[in-house]
């Protein structure tokens, strides 16, 4: 049990079953605080790292996390194309939360100067595009960690629908607390912390990255429909990629 009274689940390996194997079956039906306190548990705070793109769902995951321990560090891309008010959220909820050590992490500015000197990548390549913004400097940024914990959840679909709770990205553990929570749960975790809403959700915006690649959502779409809206890609890579 850490300081703020969360339990977490036994870390150890058994059955000859690999660590994040068998992390995710004691996890299968534990509650975010329970998976993020069992991560911190299994590598320490200064080796294990949040990943948040403080989007629209981003708060119910920080809340979580800082009642386990608010000073796990907070990996941010700050990927030059973000919105003005996803970056004023970044500091309204590192003041609301009492969040302790959030790192904001921009490209090189080599790469950009070398591949994407005209800012129209997106455009052109927007797998290229989010390599040399979002995915090379999330793998030098979690270079020092042993685990890291996102907010993917099940429900978000595609390529989400079957993440486990525990995963093995080849390089390092990877904690889905949210994996198997419902849109509902998030709202009331919303609801029950008071917690502000993304700036950009009242106007149609369900899910938020960078400026060029969102847009707004109808109701009656999937919320990440408006992620690189008329292209077959769904995912920035970050999770795709092993590059990690």
């Amino acid at each position: 049990m850490n300081a703020r009274g969360q339990q977490a689940v036994p870390v150890q390996a058994a059955r000859g079953l690999p660590l994040a194997e068998e992390l995710a079956s004691g996890l299968r039906a534990a509650s975010p605080a329970q998976v993020i306190a069992t991560a911190l548990q299994a590598v320490g705070r200064e080796r294990l790292a949040v990943v948040s793109s403080f989007g629209t769902e981003s708060a119910a995951l920080l809340k979580v996390m800082a009642d386990v321990d608010p000073a796990i560090p907070v990996v941010f891309l700050d990927t030059g194309w973000l919105f003005e008010e996803t970056l004023a959220y970044r500091d309204t909820l590192i003041a609301t939360l009492g969040l302790r050590d959030v790192r904001s992490i921009k490209p090189l500015e080599q790469a950009l100067s070398r591949d994407d000197p005209d800012r129209e990548l997106w455009f052109s390549d927007p797998d290229a595009c989010c390599r040399i913004r979002k995915v090379e400097p999330l793998a030098q940024a979690l270079a020092p960690f042993s685990a890291w914990v996102n907010g993917r959840k099940r429900f978000q679909g595609g390529l989400r629908a079957d993440i486990a709770v525990v995963e093995d990205d080849g390089v390092r553990l990877k904690f889905n607390p949210f994996a198997n929570v419902s849109r509902e749960e998030i709202e009331a975790i919303y609801k029950l912390a008071k917690l502000p809403p993304h700036p950009l959700a009242a106007s149609g915006y369900f899910s938020v990255g960078c400026m060029p690649c969102s847009s707004r959502t109808s109701p009656d779409e999937d919320a990440r429909a408006g992620r690189w809206r008329g292209r077959a890609k769904t995912e920035c890579g970050i999770h795709t990629v092993k590059t990690l």
